[in-house]
């Protein structure tokens, strides 16, 4: 690898591991990719992070070919990875998480509609949730770019979540910001049927959020 090659692999690996310490995966779940110039660096498949390298890290190019240098062998799921950066350009870095919360709306194929004003965080009135397909396939792959319409992150029936971010650290904040909400809503389910801000409402928060906080900062 190129010298900025290692250190876009290295962030890779420093936001898989970041994703597990702060609780919203576990083990060799879930998986994390940041965009290069001619495709994107991944995590590997079935291997447990704190076991990884910078070495470890799986350089995918534009079309899909792994690059012949490449030690392991891609994330089963580096096809939804992939054709999010084909299709989403502002996208710089993806993180899959199979989170106890987004997870548990996911399998009853929930998505998170707008009980809370920060749900437009993710770019409009609700997060959307992909129908099921199986993991690792096209289909799969398709469902998630269809549920991504408009949106930087959807939940995956009966799998997780998948957000996208200018870079890996927007990415995984993103993340965390998403579970969070899940698990709020989770609780407000408990309470019963939840009340719901207008589309009018998350369409007034979205536009104060396009111009809210420091430049480049983020919302809150």
């Amino acid at each position: 690898m190129s010298d900025a090659a290692a250190d876009l692999a290295d962030k890779v690996l420093a936001t898989a591991r970041a994703m597990n310490s702060c609780g919203i995966n576990r083990g060799s779940a879930g998986n994390v990719s940041a965009r290069c110039e001619d495709g994107f660096i991944i995590t590997p498949t079935g291997m447990a992070y704190d076991d990884c390298e910078t070495a470890d890290m799986v350089r995918v190019g534009a079309g899909g070919t792994v690059a012949a240098t490449a030690l392991r062998k891609p994330s089963s799921e580096w096809r939804f990875h992939h054709d999010i950066y084909a299709a989403r350009p502002e996208a710089g870095a993806v993180v899959h998480t199979h989170s106890p919360f987004a997870t548990a709306l996911a399998c009853q194929q929930q998505g998170v509609p707008a009980f809370h004003y920060m749900v437009a965080r993710f770019g409009g009135v609700d997060v959307r949730c992909a129908a099921y397909a199986t993991f690792g396939t096209q289909e799969l792959s398709d469902a998630i770019i269809s549920a991504l319409e408009s949106r930087c992150a959807c939940l995956m029936a009966h799998h997780g979540m998948v957000v996208f971010g200018r870079d890996a650290d927007h990415a995984l904040a993103l993340a965390v910001e998403l579970e969070t909400l899940c698990e709020q809503y989770w609780r407000v389910l408990q309470l019963g049927a939840p009340r719901l801000l207008s589309n009018a409402e998350m369409t007034r928060v979205m536009a104060s959020f396009a111009t809210y906080g420091q430049q480049g900062g983020e919302q809150g």
